[in-house]
């Protein structure tokens, strides 16, 4: 059957099809530039006195299944120009046709060039053999490098954050261009003198997105005074969710006290806390050591030398915390609750009812699992003063304490209760994190004088000067419209890439590989 297919047809536009040979493997066509002149790379004089000529073998995209070949017929001329220092020269074919002292067409240096991109090197060289592309792992990544642009545009907005080579040993700064929503530039570390200095060769820059560390505020305080930072808002929020923590945690001996939970009656515990209890009473122990030695004015470096504790603990201890009776755990039941719940309400009371009825679920947990939630849910609804001594852990009391009431039980609305009865700074701290909240939310940026006069005087005291001092930038967060949720997206990207690369690529290919993509 006649197609009308020409082989001339596969000849890139600009040269002229000679004529085809065929080899073992590949197709070899034999072609030549159209033009009668060429212009001398030195004085572009153009000139039509052929020197001599010579054959240059270029690589091209592949046709049917097989490899394709350019046996081109180069062209030396002779520039004619007296003072010119270059006498013989070599014709150029254009950098959209075949590139100077390459040895691929430029169609296919962007097909090596984008597989680079997509795939890295020896991924990318398997595909790109499977594609009949002669091209080998450290050719890709050559081209990648190469041909990398980086971006000319001028910054007005810009969000800076720091992301991990290796998590807790060595950080890198991302920089990303917010208006356009891309990667302008990767910096090998986060030291302050080093954002500082990449900052002042951008004096353009009016918007600086970062979040609450201290670092890139300063940088960007000193390269670019008259530009607007902006606090990140959901590092806002969730600074201020773990400040609140915090003053639960610190509030637990008085919430234990109202309670009326000083001692735990531990046969009303399971099992596992059981253990967990005869682990906190041994770490009080060593709690109360820490703490005497605090209280004698022992610097914390001398306390973490004879104990064995680590710094943080110890620090954490002098500031009246400590570690909870009971820690939350995720439990296989997490995402089964809602169906219980339906299950519970119905009148179905008995655990091994409910496990038979779950497994129809997917399920795939044990009976005692579904029997120690029924034993746990019959002892809520029978509310008894020895069920008001058992604590729940300091995370679980913030959780508890940000929830809507309507979703609690009632073991957990008599326990808040008593609570906020009797550590009232505790239920204030608690409105003044919420009010933060809202305000972020409602961008209701009249708010925020009066909330850091008034958490100044609560268990969030050191939050709120923490917002008092980069109260400029929490303005702008309220007001303006950027954030830095595009650079965290951008992070995401570049942890995706460097472990497509097993963690082995350089900054220059990394940055190569995120900047140069589409």
């Amino acid at each position: 059957m006649r197609t009308g297919f020409q082989i001339s047809s596969l000849v890139p536009s600009g040269l002229v099809f000679d004529g085809v040979s065929d080899s073992m493997d590949s197709l070899i066509l034999a072609v030549r530039s159209e033009a009668a002149e060429a212009r001398c790379p030195l004085c572009a004089t153009a000139s039509s006195r052929i020197h001599s000529r010579y054959v240059r073998h270029v690589a091209d995209l592949p046709s049917a299944g097989r490899k394709v070949r350019l046996r081109l017929l180069t062209r030396r001329f002779t520039c004619e120009v007296p003072h010119c220092r270059r006498r013989i020269f070599a014709e150029r074919f254009g950098e959209d046709i075949v590139p100077l002292r390459r040895r691929r067409t430029a169609r296919l240096e962007y097909i090596v060039h984008h597989l680079g991109l997509a795939l890295g090197g020896r991924p990318a060289a398997s595909f790109a053999k499977r594609l009949m592309l002669p091209v080998s792992n450290d050719t890709l990544l050559r081209v990648v490098r190469r041909r990398t642009a980086m971006p000319t545009d001028p910054l007005l907005v810009v969000g800076i954050d720091d992301w991990a080579f290796r998590r807790n040993h060595r950080y890198g700064t991302i920089v990303c261009d917010l208006e356009r929503r891309r990667i302008v530039t990767l910096l090998p570390d986060r030291e302050t003198a080093t954002v500082r200095a990449w900052l002042s060769k951008h004096p353009a820059i009016k918007i600086v997105s970062r979040d609450r560390g201290g670092g890139y505020g300063e940088a960007a305080a000193k390269a670019l005074p008259n530009a607007i930072q902006v606090a990140d808002r959901w590092h806002l929020m969730e600074n201020a969710s773990a400040a609140f923590l915090d003053a639960v945690r610190r509030s637990m001996n008085r919430i234990r006290t109202a309670i009326g939970a000083t001692t735990i009656n531990p046969e009303l515990l399971t099992c596992a806390e059981k253990l967990r209890y005869q682990g906190y009473l041994r770490r009080q122990d060593s709690h109360a050591a820490i703490a005497a030695l605090v209280s004698d004015g022992v610097p914390l470096k001398e306390i973490v030398r004879p104990t064995g504790h680590s710094r943080n603990l110890v620090r954490q201890i002098s500031r009246g915390g400590g570690t909870d009776v009971f820690r939350t755990r995720q439990s296989t039941l997490d995402e089964h609750l809602p169906f219980l719940d339906t299950q519970w309400s119905g009148g179905c009371r008995n655990g091994a009812e409910l496990w038979r009825r779950l497994k129809g679920q997917g399920f795939k947990g044990s009976l005692r699992v579904v029997a120690e939630w029924a034993t746990r849910r019959r002892r809520a609804e029978t509310i008894s003063h020895q069920q008001l001594q058992k604590v729940p852990a300091a995370r679980t009391i913030a959780q508890l304490m940000t929830t809507k009431r309507d979703h609690l039980t009632k073991a957990e609305t008599v326990t808040l209760a008593v609570i906020e009865q009797n550590v009232p700074m505790l239920a204030d701290a608690q409105a003044l994190v919420g009010r933060f909240h809202a305000m972020i939310r409602r961008k209701a940026e009249m708010e925020l004088e009066p909330w850091i006069d008034e958490s100044k005087r609560s268990l969030i005291a050191s939050f709120a000067n923490g917002i008092a001092n980069d109260k400029g930038a929490v303005h702008a967060a309220i007001t303006q419209p950027w954030s830095n949720g595009q650079v965290e997206a951008q992070i995401t990207k570049l942890k995706l890439v460097k472990r497509q690369m097993y963690g082995r690529a350089k900054l220059d290919l990394l940055q190569a590989r995120l900047i140069g993509a589409p």
